[in-house]
């Protein structure tokens, strides 16, 4: 299975350029692409990114971006010339926000040349249950609010949103049939959950709708990280 079929992208959760890049190399050609975050990028900031985008791998800049509409389309005037295949904002950010992101996003791909990334929307945090919702004022339960917040995406330009595997279904009827569903929590049969709160194996999310599977530790802490990818790639065939 090459990259541009397989769905996985591999999260690379280290601060570690060195590290970052030694698992980068070693997955390319048994992931679809890669995933930083916020601890990689804050420590390593662009030059962090482009040791890694040298692999010619797809890359996931997962940096969530939440603030008034100003700031967030500053921020993803900042990141993309970097040229990354996705983004992610915070739904929470409220319609005019989501669209000045969506919107400043294909005016700077087209400004400089590139692919247009998906700015993708984080509706509920895969870590937070009903019972985080309710602590911080949020009467509705997860499935409910997920709901809410991926049909205001939709309508509010963006490219899709990411979400728990259990949500998919969900996401779906709420959305629309070319709306990208990104879904963390997904954890090969037999490995451990670690701490997310709403998890499935990569072949039902697959099943269930997903356009693209965020898998982190069940490959970056296998002892093979290659045959941990390749048997995540076969199993989805």
């Amino acid at each position: 299975m090459t990259h541009t079929h397989n769905p996985v992208y591999c999260a690379l959760d280290t601060t570690d350029t060195a590290e970052a890049v030694r698992l980068a190399k070693m997955l390319i050609g048994h992931v679809g692409g890669l995933k930083v975050g916020l601890e990689y990028y804050c420590a390593n900031g662009t030059d962090g990114f482009k040791r890694i985008a040298e692999t010619g791998m797809p890359i996931f800049l997962d940096l969530k971006f939440h603030d008034i509409p100003n700031t967030v389309a500053g921020a993803i005037r900042a990141v993309a010339p970097l040229g990354p295949k996705i983004l992610t904002i915070h739904t929470q950010g409220g319609p005019e926000m989501m669209r000045r992101a969506a919107d400043t996003a294909a005016e700077q791909a087209e400004k400089h040349g590139l692919t247009k990334p998906w700015v993708v929307g984080v509706t509920i945090l895969t870590s937070l249950d009903d019972s985080d919702l309710k602590a911080i004022g949020v009467a509705d339960k997860v499935a409910d609010q997920v709901a809410r917040l991926a049909a205001l995406g939709a309508s509010s330009g963006l490219d899709g949103m990411v979400c728990s595997p259990l949500e998919i279904a969900l996401a779906r009827r709420a959305t629309h049939k070319d709306f990208k569903l990104v879904v963390p929590g997904i954890r090969p049969a037999g490995s451990a959950v670690g701490d997310q709160k709403r998890v499935m194996t990569p072949k039902e999310a697959l099943t269930a709708g997903a356009d693209v599977l965020v898998i982190g530790r069940p490959i970056t802490q296998a002892k093979d990280p290659q045959e941990a990818a390749n048997l995540i790639a076969a199993s989805l065939l």
